[in-house]
């Protein structure tokens, strides 16, 4: 039956937006008259209302509970605002409930959306009896339900929005039609609402726009301390400026534009700047920031130690010019104790000072090299009654180091006697033998320093020429593989260096050979042991044994050697010369032991072809276990092999000067600072002026 309703003027409401806003919805109002009505919902407020009696209302409720029952219409009784329900309130509403003939009750609020589709499906179910029976959720666990649903709903909607929206810069216009069809957005919306939706895409946006921000902020804040080594490296400038005054003086510096820029509008970060990423300079007004403020007195601290650190290794380096207790060749370890102080330890790390001390040793060694190596000059006749072959006695060298012991310079290489030994045999090497190579003060030699200055005002050289001097360069050297066992090569590798110059050459004949050794102890088919390398061609193999185990040892390595280059285009090594040498067994060098080697010896040289050399007598050559005599003599042979072999060709001695127009005779000391320039330049700027062609370096 129809039933008759007073509801004129009454708006229809479709959706939770429509509240509030009926102007952006369609104005629909409810028909006055007889309406069909199929069910009753029977609402009663549990809030607590201002000047409103819940029993009054209860009592207004019960009389429209009997109006409404004379329908015989299904009725559902609605507790509306259980967001703030009194808890009386809604006990007493369940018993009115229950005394009118058990009427269901469904505890709803309207803001927060809970059970608000239940009262509608339990009045739909009670209406249609097909329908299943609708179960009825108390209000606080359909909350915790829909607040479990609204939670789950808005991640996967915070998760779709920073999917999509990547720039800070995004309007919600643009973003929420491209989310539209998104079923994230969807159960969202119907959830919580559209404004709810748009409130987190905002929030999003402006996380974005801050990180973007910070992201400027730490990009410009490391870019500070650049710029104030850039414009503000002195200390003394801005050593009691404030930070208001240092503002101003960067303003001053020619290259502060290329560092900073000065916005018309501030703070930086409220501006447009910060989507200028092609300008990374930085925002001038970011030095009124305390971040930028602590930068400055970083920067400030960082001149102030260094100041301190500078200061403390010219104190440290004072320390050692004036300190007695350093000299030459002292470890660090004896001379910490008498030149460091915890100031020093306070500023820099040992690791600086060690380094310091270690410049500061090899500059005083040099120095008492070169005050020893005058004292030696000084000291010439110690050296004029030695053997033609300038190889002193035991005995000899005692006498030099007693007249020589009471010298300073002397004593100042107390420390470093192993050096101060080689210094007077390479004097006594350059007594006997005095070229430019053994001059001990190579390479500023008065003899290079004039060939250098005639040569630098050559015309240049034809090509032949320079074959000719690049063979010449070949000629010259002499590669020397060592062979033994148990140290053998090793110890007579280092006593044939103790006869070379400063830099590895030897003097055969009266003329300078570049020397270079390679001794061989272990197994030769292994590449470390290999007798060439890519850098290193043999041009013959010194043998050495002292027993029948390292003879054997010898023996089997060229055997091993020649095998490996049997077939190949590069098997020279089957032709290399060799010298098979019996090495003085020191306190055996008489009997039957070695009578029975050198036999051996002799039968091993005949089956490898080479050449057999009887042993040192005992005593030559100063505690050395083969004697110069030797060792020149395998040396001469291996270039008469090189000349054979054509490995390289024989340089012509330099011709006689007769043809030469002048003779000018030097003198000058090896070292001197005398410029020979203020000698040779008027003759060199001569326009006559024309290299030699006699071949000499030092003619024109």
């Amino acid at each position: 039956a129809a039933t008759k309703l007073a509801s004129a003027e009454k708006l229809m409401y479709f959706c939770t937006d429509q509240l509030g806003l009926e102007q952006d919805f369609e104005q629909k109002q409810m028909p006055d008259g007889k309406l069909l009505v199929d069910g009753f919902l029977l609402c009663i407020d549990v809030s607590r209302g201002m000047n409103r009696n819940f029993d009054d209302q209860l009592k207004f409720v019960s009389n429209l509970y009997n109006q409404l029952a004379k329908t015989k219409k299904p009725i559902v009784v609605v507790l509306t605002k259980c967001d703030e329900g009194v808890e009386r309130y809604i006990r007493d509403a369940h018993t009115f409930a229950l005394s009118k003939k058990n009427l269901q009750v469904v505890e709803t609020s309207a803001r927060s959306n809970v059970n608000i589709d239940l009262a509608f499906s339990t009045l739909v179910q009670l209406i249609d009896k097909s329908r299943g029976k609708t179960k009825i959720i108390p209000y606080f666990e359909a909350l915790k339900q829909q607040s479990q649903q609204i939670a789950a709903a808005k991640d996967k909607y915070e998760w779709l929005v920073s999917r999509i929206v990547k720039n800070h810069n995004e309007t919600w216009s643009n973003v929420s039609r491209k989310m539209q069809s998104s079923p994230e957005y969807q159960d969202y919306v119907y959830l919580e609402g559209t404004q709810k939706a748009k409130k987190l895409f905002l929030q999003h946006v402006h996380r974005l726009k801050q990180e973007h921000i910070e992201r400027r902020r730490k990009m410009y804040l490391a870019m500070l301390p650049q710029a104030f080594e850039a414009l503000i490296p002195d200390l003394d400038e801005i050593d009691h400026l404030s930070c208001v005054k240092v503002e101003k003086l960067l303003e001053t510096k020619p290259d502060f534009l290329k560092w900073f820029i000065v916005l018309e509008e501030t703070p930086w970060d409220a501006t447009s700047h910060i989507d200028n990423m092609e300008n990374e300079r930085i925002p001038f007004d970011l030095m009124e920031t305390q971040p930028a403020e602590q930068l400055y007195e970083a920067h400030l601290e960082k001149l102030r130690n260094e100041r301190k650190r500078a200061e403390m290794r010219r104190a440290f380096k004072e320390n050692l010019e004036t300190s007695p207790f350093i000299t030459p060749g002292k470890p660090w370890e004896e001379a910490r104790s008498f030149i460091m102080n915890e100031d020093f330890y306070m500023w820099l790390e040992e690791s600086i000072y060690m380094d310091i001390y270690s410049k500061h040793q090899k500059q005083i060694i040099e120095k008492a090299k070169e005050e020893f190596q005058e004292l030696l000059l000084e000291y010439s006749e110690l050296f004029y009654e030695l053997e033609l072959d300038a190889k002193p006695s035991k005995e000899k060298m005692g006498v030099i180091q007693d007249v020589l012991g009471e010298e300073q310079r002397f004593k100042a290489l107390q420390k470093l006697q192993a050096e101060r030994d080689a210094l007077i045999l390479k004097h006594i090497h350059f007594v006997y033998h005095p070229t430019k190579e053994t001059c001990p003060s190579c390479p500023v030699c008065v003899d290079s320093k004039i060939e250098h200055l005639i040569s630098s005002r050559f015309i240049r050289p034809s090509e032949r020429n320079q074959k000719n001097l690049l063979s010449d360069s070949n000629i010259d050297r002499i590669n020397l593989v060592i062979l033994g066992k148990d140290g053998l090569a090793r110890e007579l590798a280092n006593e044939i260096r103790a006869l070379c110059t400063n830099d590895d050459k030897y003097v055969i004949e009266g003329k300078m050979y570049e020397l270079s050794l390679r001794p061989i102890e272990g197994n030769v088919r292994l590449p470390v042991n290999s007798f060439q390398t890519p850098t290193f061609q043999p041009h013959g193999c010194l043998c050495l044994y002292n027993s029948k185990e390292s003879l054997s040892y010898v023996v089997e390595s060229i055997e091993k050697s020649r095998e490996s280059t049997i077939g190949r285009r590069d098997n020279h090594l089957v032709h290399l010369p060799l010298t098979l040498i019996l090495v003085n067994k020191r306190g055996d060098t008489s009997g039957e032991t070695l009578h029975s080697l050198i036999q051996q010896g002799q039968q091993i040289a005949s089956k490898l072809q080479c050449v057999f050399l009887d042993p040192a007598s005992a005593g030559i050559g100063y505690g050395r276990n083969i004697n110069e005599k030797q060792i020149s003599q395998v040396l001469k042979g291996l270039l008469d092999s090189k000349r054979n072999l054509n490995l390289v060709s024989s340089t012509s001695s330099i011709k006689d000067l007769a043809d030469v127009d002048l003779r000018i005779v030097m003198c000058l000391m090896c070292g001197d600072p005398f410029n020979a320039d203020d000698i040779l330049l008027p003759i060199l700027q001569s326009q006559t002026y024309r290299p030699s062609q006699c071949g000499s370096s030092s003619s024109v």
